[in-house]
């Protein structure tokens, strides 16, 4: 949704690198640059003006003048700003000290309340809550039918007792669901409201009666996030004619340009609490202001991605496999531990938007969007047709056998050679490590390059080395050389190299990615 903001923000961004300071004139192109990127992305008029006047001044401030790096001191204003927008801290539901909360959706029909409502309840039960929806949307045709469907999917209670489709009072319905909870011990009660076309009179009136017979603890108004500027007028009338307490932003996956996410926060003084990104039940979590600003950014979202991790993945499992990594460099890690961990990033989601959580990734989105998701069901079906022999020991493949998986999977040969040479550096590349070797390029960090084998090196060459026959300049190395070592040990528990080590040296994609 974000992708041409995204572009337009980088691109503005990439003109300011390698400028000692910012004239008044680099400033005013740059705002400039901003709002029309804003503009372009559907964002309300009022807004835009409100965040340029803020970025110019703060840029034009004593922040950026006497910042080592002008350029990175504004893509932190921006950023702020960004955050400051999207509604500033993550807003968090109020629970009822007495149970039950009550939760009520409003909004306009077709804006996705009745799918969002089994989304919640499903996010609800991970919680550890025992949600219960409610159907109170009696004039849809079907709209009873459907929840009960999205209820039963999301493993949650539902009280329907009318059958809808123009039959029944969603004002009682939704009055005896609250003593419906009480007696069945649930804790929340999400009400499911009616929707209409467009804003009428009829429509506010119903939500204003079930709002006075429930007394929600809150009312989340729920936006279809393609709609553009109408969103945020719908925003505006529903907060006059009924009141809301915060939103819920749907079709957040969509290819419109994102411009009611960043305005309707700002317009209405209400922030946004839960954005659906996703067709699937489980496409749905909190709404984080500063992951948001980050993503636009192209920062990425790695405490999403982590999140994400932690619900899919056991303590108890990694530690499982990060032994077998690290023991006999690796080979206790067989095909099958390794099609077990393809299938727990599968559960985390696309492939495709977990790479796009990674910082930096916008650069190459053209190619993440490629990705074809059924190449891991391919190399399951492979690994799946060798026997637990090949599977342990990978070794023993030869051409015979890789036929006979070839037929099995129904690909071509060469498919099951590359899976065996992708799974042979793979857990060279993992082994490494976990064995505290880390990625290549980067001396010193573990996980991220230089473990304790470049250290050694680096000592036994340190051995051959002639010292000075001058008494007094071998006393002022000495010296250096043992300053040095102290400093390295205060590095930390990074173990960063010492910052005179001239050997030292980042490798050419992170040059490229810190400009």
């Amino acid at each position: 949704m974000f992708d041409t903001l995204s572009d337009r923000l980088a691109a503005t961004f990439k003109n300011l690198r390698g400028k000692g300071r910012l004239s008044e004139a680099d400033i005013d192109a740059t705002a400039r640059e901003i709002r029309i990127a804003l503009l372009e992305a559907d964002v309300a008029l009022p807004v835009v003006r409100a965040f340029i006047a803020n970025v110019k001044e703060r840029a034009r401030g004593v922040e950026v003048s006497q910042a080592l790096n002008p350029a990175q001191q504004v893509v932190k204003i921006v950023n702020e700003e960004l955050v400051g927008i999207l509604g500033g801290e993550t807003r968090r539901l109020r629970f009822a000290k007495t149970a039950p909360t009550v939760i009520m959706l409003a909004g306009l029909q077709g804006a996705g309340k009745t799918t969002l409502a089994g989304k919640l309840g499903l996010w609800l039960k991970g919680q550890g809550h025992s949600p219960l929806l409610v159907a109170c949307d009696l004039q849809r045709p079907n709209a009873v039918n459907q929840l009960s469907v999205v209820a039963d999917r999301a493993g949650v209670a539902v009280y329907a007792p009318e059958p809808g489709n123009g039959v029944g009072d969603p004002v009682q319905v939704a009055k005896d669901s609250i003593e419906y909870a009480r007696s069945k011990q649930y804790d929340v009660v999400v009400v499911d409201t009616a929707g209409r076309l467009g804003i009428d009179q009829e429509l506010m009136q119903q939500a204003a009666d079930i709002r006075d017979a429930v007394s929600p603890d809150e009312i989340l108004f729920v936006v279809d996030a393609m709609i553009g500027q109408d969103a945020v007028n719908t925003a505006e009338a529903f907060r006059d004619g009924v009141g809301f307490d915060g939103v819920v932003l749907s079709k957040l996956d969509g290819d419109a340009r994102g411009g009611a996410a960043l305005s309707i926060a700002h317009v209405t003084g209400k922030q946004i609490m839960f954005a659906s990104n996703g067709e699937k039940l489980d496409d749905f979590d909190a709404f984080h202001p500063d992951r948001m600003a980050s993503r636009i950014l192209d920062m990425g979202d790695l405490l999403t991605l982590i999140e994400q991790a932690e619900k899919t993945f056991s303590q108890e499992e990694a530690a499982k496999m990060a032994s077998k990594l690290a023991s006999s460099k690796g080979k206790d890690f067989t095909l099958d531990d390794f099609l077990s961990q393809m299938e727990q990033v599968r559960k985390m989601g696309s492939i495709s938007k977990l790479l796009g959580m990674l910082p930096g990734m916008g650069q190459i989105k053209d190619q993440i969007n490629n990705i074809d998701e059924r190449d891991v069901d391919r190399a399951a079906a492979i690994i799946k047709s060798m026997t637990p022999k090949e599977r342990a020991e990978p070794t023993i493949i030869n051409g015979s056998r890789r036929a006979r998986i070839a037929k099995g999977s129904g690909v071509e040969v060469s498919a099951v050679k590359n899976l065996v040479e992708r799974f042979f550096d793979a857990r060279k590349m993992m082994s490494k490590m976990a064995q505290g070797g880390g990625m290549p390029g980067m001396p010193g960090m573990p996980g991220m390059g230089g473990g304790p084998g470049r250290q050694k090196k680096q000592v036994k060459q340190a051995k051959g080395k002639r010292k000075s026959g001058n008494p007094m300049k071998r006393k002022a190395e000495e010296q250096a050389a043992a300053a040095r070592r102290e400093q390295a040990a205060q590095g930390g528990a990074l173990g960063l190299p010492a910052q005179d080590d001239k050997n030292f040296e980042l490798p050419d994609e992170f040059k490229k990615f810190m400009g």
